[in-house]
């Protein structure tokens, strides 16, 4: 979608994205995650509006990578859509969406 955007900001831990996480946003997050992976223990989604099938592969390749550093990177504020995405393409244990749900 033409116009859509991501911005993230750090807050301690947790590096906060908002905007759309899509095909069309992504690069930038893409290109500089090894630095903010270094500096995060969570993503903020709280404040993210649309998550399309590469953002959701973005995701769980950011995790994978936090995992492969011994550190693990915990997705905070899910939306029921994303939550929703992530069963559709079973990706619930790689992405557990019921501990999200219980921390809301």
């Amino acid at each position: 979608m033409a116009g859509s955007t991501l911005n993230w900001a750090s807050r301690g831990q947790t590096l906060v994205l908002t905007g759309d996480l899509d095909r069309d946003t992504l690069l930038p997050l893409w290109q500089q995650r090894e630095s903010l992976l270094a500096q995060h223990t969570a993503l903020d989604l709280s404040q993210v509006g649309r998550v399309d099938s590469p953002g959701l592969a973005l995701l769980v390749h950011l995790r994978a990578e936090a995992r492969a550093r011994g550190a693990a990177l915990t997705l905070e504020g899910m939306t029921d859509r994303l939550e929703t995405l992530i069963t559709l393409y079973n990706l619930d244990e790689i992405i557990p969406v019921s501990a999200a749900a219980s921390a809301r």
